[in-house]
């Protein structure tokens, strides 16, 4: 796990764990992290390719501005994961191209 524990100025809390889903495989997080900060600290970098170049992107602004975190939550595309609560048992799915609605 790569979480910040101890900062000399900010306190973090440490809900309790959760589980959740990320593209098929199960992921232990916290109560109180957005999906982004999990991710991030059970070492997964990359959320999304870009749409032209298919180049991977990953956590970059974290307050919801640009695009860079836009995944596929529980089935609903273009969520920015960075300021979305994390929920025991969501799916979180990586997201190709423009991530249009699914037609099952």
């Amino acid at each position: 796990m790569r979480r910040i524990t101890e900062h000399p100025i900010l306190t973090f809390e440490q809900g309790r764990k959760i589980t959740f889903t990320f593209d098929g495989k199960t992921i232990e997080g916290r109560e109180g992290d957005t999906i982004a900060s999990a991710l991030q600290a059970a070492g997964i970098r990359v959320y999304r390719e870009s749409i032209e170049m298919h180049r991977p992107r990953g956590f970059f602004c974290a307050i919801g501005r640009c695009a860079n975190c836009s995944m596929i939550v529980d089935g609903v595309p273009n969520t920015k994961v960075c300021v979305t609560r994390l929920r025991e048992g969501v799916v979180v799915e990586t997201q190709r191209g423009r991530g249009g609605v699914r037609r099952d």
